[in-house]
Formats: C-alpha cells, sequence, structure tokens
C-alpha cells in the first residue's frame, strides 16, 4: 500500500526518552529481558526524512502516564504553563473563535453510559470495527478485543469524556483503513505486548488537547496558536490531527522497538514531533503536516 502523497518529515525525536517512577517499576519488573524487534520499514523512511524543517515552538513534554496499576490512571497530571507571553494577545476572526468555541464545548460533554445516543455511537464504533460480528451486550467481554480495560467500555471514558468516542470514530469513518491496520496491529514486527488500541485512543485525545492548551479560554503555545488558525480553514481539523498523531504514534512505536512499558514515552516523542510540525512556517491546513503522509483513507 503506497503513501499518498510524498512530503519530508521532522526526524523521531527517540533522544529525548525519560523513564518516568511507572516506567522504573515496569523495567524492575521486566528485569533483564529485552524484545528484539525489527524497524517497520515504510513508516521508519517517513520518520527517518523529517529532519529537513527548521523547528520552531513551546517544547512542553507531555506523558501518557503508563503504570503497573491502569493505562490511564496516572495520565491526568495538569502540566505546568510553560508558555510564552509573546503568543497571548493574537487575534481571532470571529470564524475562529465560533469554531474554537464549539471545540471546547465539546471537550465539556462527558459520556454517559445511560444515553442512548452515546449508547447508539458507541455501538456504532463496534460495527465499524468488527463489521459483521454481533455484539452481545453493552456489557461484554467482546469490548477487551477493541483494546478497552474491561467488558464495560463506558468506564474507560471518565477521564476525556464523549469527545474521544467522537475522535475514534472519526477515525474509522474517515480513514477506515488506517484504522482497522491500527486496531489490529498489521504492519512491522510488534512487540509480544501490545498497545490496546481503544484506551491508547483515549490517550492521544487528551495528548492533543493538553497539547494544544485547549481548557485555556485561547491557546497560549505556538502550536496552540497554529492550531487554531488550521481550525479556521477546517471545523474538523482537531479529529483530522487526532488520525495523525495516532498514527504517527504508532510509526514512532514501531521505530522505538516499543512494548506496553514505554508507551508512555512513545506518546511524549509523538506529541513533542507533532509540536514542531505545527510549528512549520508552510503548513496552512491540516494536511499540510508531513506526518499526515502516513495515513491511509
Amino acid at each position: 500500500m503506497k503513501l499518498r502523497r510524498r512530503r519530508q518529515c521532522i526526524p523521531s525525536c527517540s533522544s529525548l526518552r525519560r523513564v518516568d517512577e511507572d516506567e522504573i517499576y515496569w523495567r524492575h519488573k521486566k528485569g533483564d529481558e529485552e524484545l528484539e524487534l525489527s524497524h517497520y520499514s515504510s513508516h521508519t523512511h517517513v520518520i527517518s526524512q523529517l529532519g529537513r524543517y527548521s523547528i520552531i515552538g513551546c517544547l512542553v513534554a507531555a506523558n501518557a502516564m503508563v503504570g503497573p496499576r491502569t493505562w490511564i490512571g496516572g495520565l491526568f497530571n495538569r502540566l505546568s504553563n510553560r508558555n510564552d507571553n509573546k503568543f497571548l494577545d493574537y487575534p481571532l476572526s470571529p470564524l475562529q473563535q465560533r469554531r474554537l468555541m464549539r471545540l471546547q464545548e465539546r471537550l465539556q460533554v462527558p459520556f454517559d453510559e445511560t444515553r442512548p445516543d452515546h449508547q447508539e455511537s458507541l455501538r456504532a464504533l463496534w460495527n465499524l470495527a468488527f463489521p459483521g460480528v454481533v455484539l452481545k451486550g453493552m456489557i461484554s467481554e467482546q469490548w477487551k478485543d477493541m483494546g478497552w480495560q474491561g467488558a464495560n467500555p463506558s468506564t474507560d471514558f471518565r477521564g476525556c469524556g464523549f469527545v474521544s468516542l467522537e475522535n475514534l470514530l472519526f477515525f474509522a469513518r474517515t480513514y477506515p483503513k488506517s484504522f482497522h491496520r491500527l486496531l489490529f496491529k498489521q504492519g512491522g514486527k510488534r512487540a509480544a505486548w501490545e498497545y490496546p488500541f481503544a484506551v491508547a485512543g483515549i490517550n492521544i485525545t487528551f495528548m492533543l488537547i493538553q497539547m494544544l492548551d485547549l481548557y485555556s479560554g485561547k491557546p497560549r503555545c505556538l502550536p496552540g496558536v497554529n492550531f487554531v488558525r488550521l481550525l479556521g480553514e477546517d471545523e474538523e481539523a482537531f479529529d483530522v490531527l487526532y488520525c495523525i498523531a495516532f498514527e504517527l504514534m504508532d510509526a514512532q512505536w514501531l521505530a522505538m522497538h516499543a512494548s506496553y512499558m514505554e508507551f508512555n514515552e512513545v506518546v511524549r516523542v509523538t506529541r513533542t514531533q507533532l509540536e514542531r510540525e505545527l510549528s512549520l512556517e508552510d503548513v496552512y491546513r491540516v494536511q499540510d503536516l508531513p506526518a499526515y503522509n502516513l495515513l491511509y483513507q
């Protein structure tokens, strides 16, 4: 399968690796065992070509904390703001302001398993993921096949709300080949202990919210400022960026020879790379991001 466009991107930042307390825990449990993996050639080639772009921006490190207790239990630590004041007073056009407000309103909607429309959205995600496979119930061991932590996926939405389900649905509907390739871990030599797809998706949603400073009234770092401009060009920019981030995370996973206990580091490196791409001067649409090359229709 060929990449849809040929653009070069920024190199992966594996030199920025940092081990947090949870990762130390897992490394202690793991002992001296090492997993031998090979590069996934097509994605690694894209990542290796990223280095020809100039780099600007706020490089705020963000770890999706993955530990012994739960995949997302330690994720939601608020980062201290390290934003440059010179970006605080940029003007918003009326269109940018309306779209930013609508996106921020989406972030405030919790997932409610008692709401019929939320149940229907979750059921729609199942049908897109496993067409032709009958779901036995909203609480079922089948959900684990999609990468939820337990038989009731609604419990995994507590940290990020309904928007994370909307992101997964958008991914499945807009880029079905990419969605299924990541869901079923197709391509490349994989770790013996892979990341669970659905919960990884929730981590990515929250990572983007933090990276773009969307909890503020107006983003205050350069990637966030530039994202608002992209949002003015395309109201689906956040959802498309989510799909790009998911593909980029998986490509980094393969390029870094990562396994489950290193997922937090992969997300951190993915965030750093996206921050850099959002700071490029020639990005006018979200589709101009170099990592957009990774997506398949």
